[in-house]
C-alpha cells in the first residue's frame, strides 16, 4: 500500500521537461522561388506560402508569421528598397511589408479562381504593377493596401512572367509566353508589343547598359539588343537548358541560373554565355549577390549559399544550410 502512495504521489509530483529541439523545416527538400536581403535579413519564400528569415547569412532559419496561413505557393518576393516590399503568389495572393519582411499585411487574396501572380514592381510614378498568368495585370497605389485590374492594351491572355527597368527606370519590358516582349519608354505608364523573334516562353530580362537588354527562357534560348528591342540576336548558350533567374555581380558580371542547378555568367554584357558550376541537381529559380561576395539561390532544393572562386582558387564551394523555427 505504501509502494502504491508512494507511486501516486510521484505520478503528479511536479518535474522539469527538457526542452524541445527546435523544428527543422526541410529546407533542402522544398520548394523556394524567390531569395532577397533587407534590412531584417535574408528572406526566401516558396512552397506552401513559407516566408524564411535568416539572420546569420543561411546558417539558420525562421518561419515569418504571416497574417494568413494560405499554404499557397509564394512565386516572388519584390522589394523597391530594404524595408519596402511585396510578396506575390498563386491565388492572386499578394502580401507587403514595410520592415524588410519580419511582418506581412495582406493585400488581396481570391479564394476561387484566383490567377498565379508572377512578377511585380514599383514604378517610378510610386505605383506598384503585378503581372501574371492568363495575361493578368494588378495595378496598385504607392501603399499596395488596394489593387485594382489594370489593362495593356497590346496584350492576349499570354502568361506574363517577369517585369524588369532600366538603371534610370524609365525604360521598361515586360516579358512572357509565346515570345511575347513589350516595352515601356515612360516609366511603365504604356506599353507596345515588340516585333516577335521567338515563340517560346521568356522567363526574364535585365537590363545590360543604354539601349541594351538580355532576355532569356525555355530550353536556352537567349536573346540580346543593343538598339532597344528593335532588333535581336540569339546568344548561344552551352546546353539547352531553361533559365529562370540573374543576377548582376557588383563587377558587372551577369549570372544566369536555371534547370538541373545550372548556373551560367557573361563577363562581356551577354555577348557569350559559360558554365560556370552546377549547384545542386534541381533547377535553380532565383539568385541574389550579397555585399561580401557570396552567392544566394532558391530553386527546387530549397536555399543554397555558394561562394564563387577568386583569380587564385580552383575550387567553388557550395553549401546548404537547415532551417529552424
Amino acid at each position: 500500500m505504501l509502494l502504491v502512495a508512494a507511486a501516486g504521489a510521484y505520478s503528479f509530483s511536479p518535474r522539469t521537461v527538457p526542452p524541445l529541439e527546435p523544428r527543422q523545416i526541410p529546407v533542402n527538400n522544398m520548394l523556394l522561388n524567390s531569395v532577397v536581403t533587407t534590412q531584417a535579413g535574408l528572406l526566401a519564400a516558396g512552397e506552401l506560402g513559407h516566408v524564411l528569415l535568416s539572420t546569420d547569412q543561411g546558417k539558420t532559419w525562421a518561419d515569418v508569421q504571416l497574417p494568413e496561413a494560405r499554404q499557397a505557393l509564394i512565386t516572388r518576393l519584390v522589394f523597391d528598397d530594404e524595408k519596402i516590399g511585396v510578396a506575390i503568389g498563386h491565388e492572386g495572393w499578394i502580401m507587403r511589408t514595410n520592415d524588410g519582411g519580419k511582418t506581412w499585411e495582406e493585400s488581396a487574396f481570391e479564394k476561387i479562381n484566383g490567377a498565379p501572380l508572377m512578377s511585380a514592381a514599383r514604378l517610378p510614378s510610386g505605383d506598384w504593377l503585378a503581372v501574371g498568368a492568363f495575361g493578368r495585370v494588378l495595378k496598385s497605389d504607392g501603399e499596395r493596401k488596394e489593387w485594382h485590374e489594370a489593362r495593356i492594351d497590346a496584350l492576349a491572355d499570354w502568361h506574363l512572367n517577369a517585369l524588369a527597368a532600366s538603371a534610370d527606370r524609365k525604360e521598361w519590358l515586360l516579358v512572357g509566353e509565346a515570345g511575347a516582349v513589350l516595352r515601356s519608354v515612360d516609366g511603365g505608364q504604356n506599353w507596345s508589343l515588340l516585333n516577335s523573334f521567338y515563340d517560346g516562353s521568356f522567363y526574364g530580362a535585365v537590363h545590360l547598359g543604354p539601349g541594351s537588354w538580355l532576355v532569356y527562357g525555355m530550353r536556352g534560348n537567349v536573346f540580346r539588343t543593343t538598339d532597344h528591342g528593335e532588333s535581336w540576336s540569339k546568344v548561344a548558350l552551352p546546353m539547352p537548358v531553361s533559365l529562370y533567374g540573374h543576377a548582376l555581380t557588383p563587377e558587372g558580371q551577369l549570372v544566369l541560373v536555371g534547370q538541373g542547378g545550372t548556373v551560367f555568367v557573361s563577363d562581356d554584357q551577354g555577348k557569350t554565355l559559360s558554365l560556370l558550376t552546377r549547384v545542386g541537381r534541381g533547377s535553380l529559380t532565383d539568385i541574389r549577390v550579397a555585399k561580401d561576395g557570396q552567392w544566394y539561390l532558391s530553386g527546387e532544393q530549397g536555399f543554397q549559399s555558394y561562394t564563387p572562386s577568386k583569380p587564385n582558387q580552383t575550387t567553388n564551394k557550395a553549401d546548404q544550410a537547415g532551417v529552424s523555427r
